[in-house]
């Protein structure tokens, strides 16, 4: 059975998506800041004969994102999908969302897909790494590093300095860096952080300044930071070079993240 969950699931919600923090980082985010009963956001869940929680569908705007473990009614949710005219993107992990896929009426626009890593614990070999010079960022810091940022010619990155400075204030957000010459040189940041995990995002080195080994120094202070707050740490990468290193840090891939847009 398929129906909307209220507050009063919240409990049984939160069971389900705990079990895989990283792999449900945008569900727990989005239902812990804007819960059940917002008109942009709704959450259904499938319960077993049982009555057990099985599977999670989040709808955030025109984007849908469903969570399950095991064998759960990919047709039911394709229908409730399907049904909504604001309906534009799924996004989610590969072996959920490809049962979903089969049944979605609307003609598919775009299909892309990334690897999907995820971190509980640092690699032995460089825990003891010296991270002396990884500095935590501040508000004050916004400006420094949304220049750095903007100077990565592979980022196309929209951010700005006052949401850079919102962010860091609001601690949704947290960034590392290291300064050579005295100008930021290589950062780290988490995104979408929640009660249980939090993404890498823009790791990332000015050209002139790698192959020192800055940005995996910023990404072991970064996340042996959240892993102390027993947060799971989770990323998305496409590129095999970076896998490696994230890989060594002590990141596992947990499988492919889709993200399909659809035509009206």
């Amino acid at each position: 059975m398929i129906r909307r969950l209220s507050k009063s699931d919240h409990e049984a919600c939160f069971q389900l998506l705990k079990k895989q923090p990283a792999e449900n980082l945008f569900i727990i985010g989005d239902i812990e800041a804007y819960g059940y009963e917002q008109s942009f956001q709704k959450i259904w869940g499938e319960f077993n004969e049982d009555g057990t929680l099985i599977a999670v569908l989040l709808k955030y705007e025109e984007n849908y994102i469903p969570f399950a473990i095991g064998e759960f009614d990919a047709e039911g949710f394709a229908d409730i999908i399907s049904s909504d005219p604001s309906f534009l993107m799924m996004s989610g992990i590969k072996d959920i969302t490809e049962k979903i896929e089969l049944y979605l009426k609307q003609p598919l626009k775009r299909k892309r897909q990334t690897f999907y890593a995820k971190c509980k614990k640092l690699n032995p070999n460089i825990i003891n790494m010296d991270v002396s010079n990884v500095q935590q960022a501040l508000p004050k810091d916004a400006k420094e590093l949304v220049e750095l940022i903007k100077a990565i010619p592979e980022f196309d990155s929209t951010i700005n300095e006052e949401r850079k400075r919102r962010e860091l204030q609001e601690g949704v957000s947290r960034s590392f860096f290291i300064k050579e010459d005295e100008k930021m040189v290589s950062t780290a940041s988490t995104a979408a952080e929640n009660s249980f995990s939090a993404m890498v995002v823009a790791v990332a080195t000015l050209e002139k300044y790698k192959k020192k080994g800055y940005a995996t120094q910023c990404m072991v202070k970064l996340c042996g930071k959240l892993l102390d707050e027993n947060k799971e740490l989770c990323l998305f990468y496409d590129n095999p070079e970076a896998g490696a290193i994230y890989k060594r840090i002590g990141f596992e891939d947990i499988g492919y993240w889709m993200m399909y847009t659809y035509k009206k």
